[in-house]
């Protein structure tokens, strides 16, 4: 079924880089409720649509794209979620909408991998503003980790400085995001979660965390929160998401296919610039956001993590069934997750270090053409000035045709590419948000 031997691997192999995927990972099921718990989504309905979504969009990953590509809730997009979308809004779009706009962009997302038009959406637009919008929710989420820990805060007039770096909280979070920086930089496997395993000793020793219960049979507290098209679309054009709905489908299309074709290069499965079976590996996501949606959490995106499954060797989808399987299993710790998350320090450095890996894309940015260098800065700067990954992308959007025609080169835009300049424009000018 797997093709092992076609792949040059075996069963031990495969066991053994799936365990490594999932350590690199597992993170997620901690700092996903972290986040969105502050959107008044309840942890503990996070927590299991986190291992719902993980586990189906992995599986398709592992059963059908036969891919050692891992699938779960995308960082970046947790932070869009609750502070772009539910805690911007003023109390005016409840999570249950938010999850709402989540829902339609994964059939939509659905509907483009069936078709041609994932492909043409993503050679429309220009590889600099791909690379900026990865950088600038990495500046985003990193801040983000700052904020939570304290490390920095905002004074009467909204200005950053720095805070208190006495205070316990700040502490813990300076000695986990040190302790963390140390394991990534030793190479450990599943540097970030042993980290976070670290640094929950600490706070427990220290009596900033308090751990009552362990285990417990998983369950769904609010059940299936999004079911109905008809419904999700009518809260989507009634509180106008569209930015919203546009941008966890533009983040998750360049997220998810760079990273499956990176992984995909990295582990020797491509056949020269093609990736076999890219269509079902492509509806892997799709599924993950459309299943996440229903149960209770923020878009799922190919994780970058997979590449060190793929490093100890995992060549097929019995990397990913591992991982799965993994991830089940995990279910049933939902209370010792939900006594973690609560401890801000404990997952901000993952927020810091996640960013600090995203941040790594500026690199590839042509930063010697003015016309494409302020579109790509616009993107990264105002990302995290306004805690708005769609108000980035916008602001790039409008300046890239606006630099490119003053330049004699408005031929080189895509069509599409102008066709979205404008809608931002409508959507930053008369859209409320």
């Amino acid at each position: 079924m797997f093709q092992l031997k076609e792949n040059g691997t075996t069963v031990r192999t495969e066991l053994v880089a799936g365990l490594t995927t999932f350590l690199t990972m597992v993170y997620i099921i901690i700092v996903n409720p972290s986040i969105l718990k502050s959107a008044g989504v309840p942890p503990e309905q996070v927590f299991m649509a986190t291992i719902i979504a993980t586990v189906i969009a992995t599986l398709w990953m592992a059963l059908v794209a036969n891919y050692p590509i891992a699938v779960a809730p995308g960082m970046g997009l947790n932070a869009f979620f609750t502070y772009s979308v539910v805690l911007a809004s003023k109390g005016e779009i409840h999570y249950m909408t938010a999850f709402a706009s989540v829902f339609v962009a994964g059939i939509i997302f659905i509907i483009l991998s069936l078709t041609p038009l994932r492909a043409k959406l993503i050679s429309a637009i220009p590889n600099n503003l791909k690379l900026a919008i990865t950088a600038g929710i990495g500046l985003f989420i990193a801040f983000l980790g700052l904020k939570m820990s304290h490390i920095v805060v905002a004074d009467a007039e909204n200005i950053i400085k720095l805070g208190d770096l006495t205070s316990p909280g700040v502490i813990l979070t300076i000695v986990g995001l040190t302790i963390t920086a140390i394991l990534m930089v030793r190479n450990i496997p599943g540097a970030i979660f042993v980290g976070m395993v670290i640094t929950a000793i600490i706070a427990l020793i220290t009596g900033q965390l308090e751990i009552t219960k362990v285990t417990a049979l998983p369950h769904l507290p609010e059940g299936i929160l999004m079911w109905n098209p008809i419904e999700a679309f009518s809260e989507v054009i009634e509180h106008s998401l569209y930015g919203v709905v546009f941008s966890f489908i533009l983040v998750t299309l360049f997220d998810t296919t760079g990273t499956m074709v990176g992984v995909a290069r990295q582990a020797g499965l491509m056949k020269g610039d093609e990736l076999p079976r890219a269509r079902k590996a492509l509806l892997g996501d799709s599924i993950g956001t459309t299943v996440g949606a229903m149960f209770g959490t923020s878009p799922t995106s190919a994780y970058v993590e997979s590449s060190a499954g793929v490093a100890a060797g995992g060549r097929t989808g019995l990397t990913t069934l591992t991982v799965a399987i993994l991830f089940a299993a995990a279910s049933f710790f939902s209370p010792l997750v939900s006594s973690i998350s609560t401890v801000s320090a404990i997952t901000s450095p993952v927020l810091i270090i996640v960013g600090t890996l995203m941040i790594a894309s500026v690199r590839h940015i042509d930063w010697s053409n003015f016309d494409e260098a302020l579109p790509a800065f616009l993107i990264m700067l105002v990302m995290p000035l306004t805690s708005s990954i769609s108000t980035g992308i916008a602001f790039g959007f409008i300046a890239y045709p606006i630099l490119k025609i003053a330049k004699g080169q408005a031929g080189k835009v895509h069509p599409l590419l102008y066709l979205f300049a404008v809608l931002f424009v409508i959507q930053l000018v008369f859209i409320k948000h």
